[in-house]
């Protein structure tokens, strides 16, 4: 019997303490979705995701190639580098498309290298900083801002990339509502014009708001709606148009590591038509900020 009871007492503890610890980390997750939450992750911690996608009907229309793409390892490291602070480094190592339509009259086509039916290459990387400004309090949301650099890593000769580098700016907020919490960004992408032929840029208008709703300390469904926005006169310039996804999944915490899944649905004829992720997302204590 008091066995019994020390096992009931631990086991409650144990509960209780995820009940505190689990919103600070999990704020600051990411995986499945891509809107990104105020919250930082904390001094000295370091979380690491990854993951595998399968999607159908993506398009390149500045290559012209359109058809089904598998990237595996979808990889991001996150550091604490401050209580308010974080660099993000997010891409991959490999992404394969299986060519189900050529536009031969797309404006790279000529140069592009591919004798068969498919074509890979890396993933382009994505270098960020968020900044927490503002944390949540009763009747007041987090606020926060991020920067990010997206590095040309996949080539054109793939078809895969524009061999540009492009930079966004977003500005962050979220609020949790007892077992709810929604995120929100908005913010600008200026993003480089590879079809013209003296130097150009497109100026874009980004958003992404999301939804978690905790059903227990452990698990959650989540879902959101994630994009941008072309304001230019006109018809957009191929690789600049209006995108926008929905992303709707699951995730589930053991420890320190989380996993998840999720659906991904095209809401533009320019968008993957369905897709589907699952990954894992791990946090750990790794060094003391002085």
């Amino acid at each position: 019997m008091r066995d019994l009871r020390r096992r009931f007492c631990a086991g409650w503890i144990l509960n209780c303490l995820a009940c505190i610890a689990l919103p600070a980390v999990a704020a600051a997750q990411q995986r499945p979705l891509v809107t990104e939450d105020p919250e930082t992750i904390g001094a000295g911690r370091v979380l690491i995701e990854g993951g595998i996608t399968l999607e159908r009907g993506v398009s390149y229309p500045v290559s012209g190639l359109e058809g089904n793409r598998f990237s595996v390892p979808t990889l991001g490291i996150s550091v604490g580098v401050s209580s308010i602070a974080e660099i993000q480094v997010d891409g991959g190592l490999y992404q394969h498309l299986s060519i189900t339509n050529r536009n031969r009259r797309a404006p790279l086509a000529p140069l592009l290298i591919i004798t068969d039916d498919d074509t890979s290459d890396v993933e382009d990387i994505v270098v960020a900083t968020k900044i927490r400004l503002l944390g949540e309090a009763p009747g007041r949301p987090a606020l926060g801002l991020r920067f990010a650099t997206k590095l040309p890593n996949a080539s054109n000769d793939a078809g895969l990339g524009t061999d540009l580098t492009d930079f966004y700016a977003s500005f962050l907020i979220g609020k949790t509502v007892q077992s709810v919490r929604v995120v929100g960004n908005a913010g600008l992408g200026i993003i480089g014009d590879p079809t013209t032929p003296e130097p150009a840029q497109n100026d874009l208008l980004t958003f992404g708001v999301s939804v978690a709703r905790a059903m227990t300390t452990a698990a959650e469904v989540v879902a959101e709606v994630n994009g941008r926005l072309n304001f230019a006169n006109g018809d957009p310039h191929p690789g600049a148009e209006n995108l926008a996804t929905m992303r709707i999944g699951a995730r589930y915490t053991h420890g320190p590591v989380r996993f998840d899944g999720g659906v991904i649905l095209g809401m533009t004829s320019r968008d993957p038509s369905f897709g589907v992720t699952g990954g894992f997302t791990w946090v750990l204590n790794a060094f003391r900020v002085p």
